[in-house]
């Protein structure tokens, strides 16, 4: 392990003391530094003082320790001296960089930004996110310019305590800047307490709706005998949400009708927030702005595997669409995303929809609404259980109405889609 003496701040006398002293000149007269090439790094790493004298920005797992103190201070001054860089160092990194090719390549100025930065040609998502984007101000001036967006929040009454918890992270990272509006959704009315305690959170445009019954509850179609056959089983065998019939309602919902509710129609963009989830970083920029200027139509922070009991039958519902409807599916699709052999089988990856940013229209789109459709009338929302690999496996074929992004603290990612 070594730590670059490029940059360091230290004290002097640990270096004037006896130990260091007698140290390097023991390592001078072996003739190193010309016989080898051995870097100023490599002898004070391998004379540091005790731990609790050695800082960095990077956590030591093992620090190789000669001389276990520093020499005593013999000017008599108690406050340490600061120093950037060090005498020596600079006249052995000067030394080796006049005297040998390698070592004046590796230390450069150019090769270190390129360590840091990457090179010229690299993926889009991979790019700072340009300063246009960024609003300095402290929420006390509105931005230049805006999305058409809305944060879209599924609560029920009991959640208050979860969305107000989501909501105080929410303005403090970010919309206290950017004062975008809350869409609140429940199967049932919002009480009165729900309301005001969520509306004095923000000073943005909050509005509350309630779910159409035929939006959310399980529909006529469903063989129940068959449902809560299915239910029963998964929960014998240890399924999540195995034997949930409202959690099953809430995956329909979010898979084929939440935008289509009124208070969504005015809208270009959504977020998705949850109740008690967190933000840790605060966000200075406007995704939604970066989604609509690059003409992004889907952003997602966790990518991982499907729990595969919850889909049996998914992925052979998806093949017998496709079939009967290729004109939908793009020549230029993101099937090896979803499957590692040409489409035969689904291998599980998968976005988490508990944290989407999206363009409506995705889901709006004819393509988008036929597969809904179809796999609805197959009834795997109460056979199974799962709402994002749907989408997932939509936006993915998803691609000539635009490319998908993956949103993280400064940057979004371009992925493909498979329908046209």
């Amino acid at each position: 392990m070594a730590d670059w003496s490029n940059f360091e701040i230290a004290d002097m006398d640990f270096w004037r003391g006896e130990a260091y002293q007698a140290f390097f000149d023991y390592l001078e007269s072996k003739g190193g530094f010309y016989y080898e090439m051995l870097p100023s790094t490599a002898l004070r790493r391998l004379s540091l003082p005790e731990k609790t004298k050695f800082t960095s920005s990077a956590i030591l797992d093992i620090v190789m320790i000669l001389f276990n103190t520093a020499p005593p201070v013999t000017t008599g001054r108690k406050a340490d001296v600061l120093v950037i860089p060090m005498t020596v160092s600079i006249g052995l990194h000067y030394i080796l960089s006049t005297s040998n090719e390698n070592y004046g390549q590796a230390t450069s100025i150019s090769n270190i930004k390129e360590k840091i930065t990457g090179h010229k040609n690299v993926p889009p998502y991979k790019n700072p996110v340009p300063d246009e984007y960024y609003v300095k101000s402290n929420g006390t001036e509105p931005p230049p310019r805006k999305a058409n967006a809305a944060f879209v929040l599924l609560a029920r009454n009991s959640d208050l305590n979860g969305v107000v918890s989501s909501m105080k992270q929410m303005e403090d990272r970010f919309n206290k800047k950017f004062q975008y509006p809350y869409v609140f959704l429940n199967d049932q009315p919002f009480d009165d307490a729900f309301k005001n305690r969520v509306s004095k959170l923000t000073d943005a445009k909050v509005e509350f709706g309630v779910i159409p019954k035929e939006h959310w509850v399980q529909p006529d179609s469903i063989d129940e005998a068959k449902a809560s056959a299915a239910r029963e089983s998964m929960v014998k065998n240890g399924v999540i949400y195995g034997g949930s019939v409202p959690y099953r309602n809430m995956c329909r919902f979010n898979s084929g009708f939440f935008y289509r509710h009124e208070l969504l129609k005015p809208y270009k963009y959504y977020w998705r927030v949850e109740p008690d989830v967190k933000f840790f970083c605060d966000l200075d920029y406007d995704p939604f702005l970066i989604m609509q200027d690059q003409k992004k139509v889907y952003a997602f922070t966790v990518s991982l595997f499907e729990y595969e009991a919850t889909i049996p039958t998914l992925w052979d519902a998806v093949k017998e669409f496709t079939t009967k409807n290729p004109g939908l599916v793009s020549p230029d699709n993101a099937m090896s995303f979803l499957s590692d052999d040409g489409g035969e089988t689904y291998n599980r990856c998968h976005f988490w929809s508990n944290f989407e940013i999206a363009d409506l229209d995705l889901w709006r789109g004819e393509a988008y609404g036929k597969f809904f459709d179809f796999l609805d009338a197959k009834g795997g929302f109460y056979y199974e259980v799962t709402d994002t690999s749907l989408s997932n496996i939509a936006h993915k074929e998803h691609h000539t109405r635009g490319a998908s992004a993956g949103a993280t603290k400064a940057r979004i990612s371009i992925t493909s889609g498979i329908l046209a």
